[in-house]
């Protein structure tokens, strides 16, 4: 169970590599598939979402206030993916901020806003 001892400092480290990290990826990225630490710690808080929310929750909404522009970007994903009301809103608040980062689709490397990026995201992309 999330929330005691070990497992505190486990989702404090996930959240502070999410809040420094500068590449979005939600899976393997480059010929190797390599699965970054972002993705890895995006992982960890979205299991803690779903086994210890409360204490999880308020670490993913410190995120979107205070993390990484891609660190911003993740945490809206996983509140779209807990509570899509306040996915919506977070993402609507990401639609005026032009904090750039880089994203990773499989081989494919790329650059997005947040604000594009949200865009996208409201329109169901």
């Amino acid at each position: 169970m999330l929330g005691i001892g070990k497992k505190d400092k486990e989702l404090d480290a996930a959240v502070k590599e999410l809040a420094n990290a500068d590449t979005l990826a939600f899976g393997g990225v480059g010929i190797a598939s390599q699965i970054l630490p972002a993705t890895e710690a995006y992982r960890y808080v979205e299991r803690a979402l779903g086994e210890h929310p409360a204490e999880a929750r308020k670490k993913v909404d410190w995120l979107i206030k205070h993390g990484s522009p891609a660190g911003k970007a993740y945490a809206a994903t996983l509140l779209d993916r807990v509570d899509p009301s306040a996915g919506r809103a977070a993402w609507e608040r990401l639609h005026d901020d032009d904090a750039e980062f880089t994203t990773f689709s499989g081989c494919v490397m790329g650059r997005a806003t947040l604000r594009d990026y949200a865009a996208e995201r409201l329109a169901g992309e």
